[in-house]
């Protein structure tokens, strides 16, 4: 059993949108909710009050219960984290949306209008990420549990998109003329409180990286200090290096009509990561 775990970057006025995940083997759970307890820990020491939740925006701007923690601690528990996810080997996804892009499309695009919102958009993408890995695994039918944080209001319309996935977007993971659609994926996708599920805080900073890091290189979103393009640069190739192949989110030729899509919706710095 596999179990996915999404936050996003981006709701607001932002140009882009990020949505990414980390993924957890069942058999490593109980090892990765201890350890991750005890670096909230860790976090609480550094911020000198206790830490419930990590946030990645008050976080890396120093907001909240982080305000007056200097930038380079904070720079400093960002890498400590990244070791984290490393050296536990867990796996991670993702998926970008230019919005001024989507919104262009959306006017022409019927694919598009049948995914309701750019948010699930990007969730659907990321569950074809997750199906076409783990359809290559042996014993893993069914077995991938996806889950996302509850402040989005899209629960019903992802829920019934992987219920009843448009056809067109069997070719993104081939499927076989005998193979249900989405077969790796458990029924339907679950929803609950960041708070109460610790890996998506960390999908939420991973999804903030990449966001930030896109933007700047854009030109969209001025450094808010010296250097702070490399930086973000240098974690986002962190983030690719423990996700699953590029081939498998935007491949670089060989793509089906749901590939192009989603290549042609994400920004560059997004889909040119790995």
């Amino acid at each position: 059993m596999k179990f996915c775990y999404f936050d996003e970057s981006g709701m607001g006025s932002e140009p882009y949108l990020v949505l990414a995940g980390i993924i957890v083997d069942a058999t490593r759970m109980h090892v990765t909710k201890d350890s991750w307890a005890d670096f909230l820990s860790y976090l609480s020491e550094a911020a000198g009050r206790r830490v419930h939740e990590f946030h990645s925006r008050e976080f890396y701007r120093g907001n909240g219960v982080w305000h007056g923690t200097d930038g380079r601690k904070r720079a400093k528990i960002i890498g400590a984290i990244l070791k984290w996810v490393e050296d536990r080997k867990h796996k991670c996804l993702f998926s970008g949306i230019d919005k001024s892009e989507y919104k262009k499309k959306l006017k022409n695009d019927e694919r598009l209008k049948q995914f309701k919102s750019m948010w699930c958009a990007a969730a659907i993408h990321c569950t074809l990420q997750v199906q076409k890995q783990h359809q290559r695994e042996a014993k893993t039918k069914g077995h991938s549990v996806l889950i996302f944080d509850r402040e989005v209001s899209e629960e019903t319309d992802l829920g019934l998109l992987i219920h009843k996935p448009p056809n067109w977007i069997d070719t993104f993971y081939s499927r076989g003329k005998k193979q249900t659609a989405l077969d790796q994926i458990v029924d339907v996708p679950f929803f609950a409180d960041s708070k109460h599920i610790l890996l998506a805080q960390v999908a939420d900073l991973f999804a903030y990286i990449l966001r930030t890091s896109s933007e700047i290189q854009d030109g969209l979103l001025k450094e808010k200090y010296k250097a702070e393009g490399k930086k973000m640069r240098d974690w986002s190739g962190r983030i690719a290096k423990i996700a699953l192949p590029r081939s498998n989110r935007y491949p670089a030729k060989g793509r089906c009509q749901a590939a192009q899509l989603f290549w042609d919706l994400a920004p560059a710095p997004i889909r040119e990561l790995g």
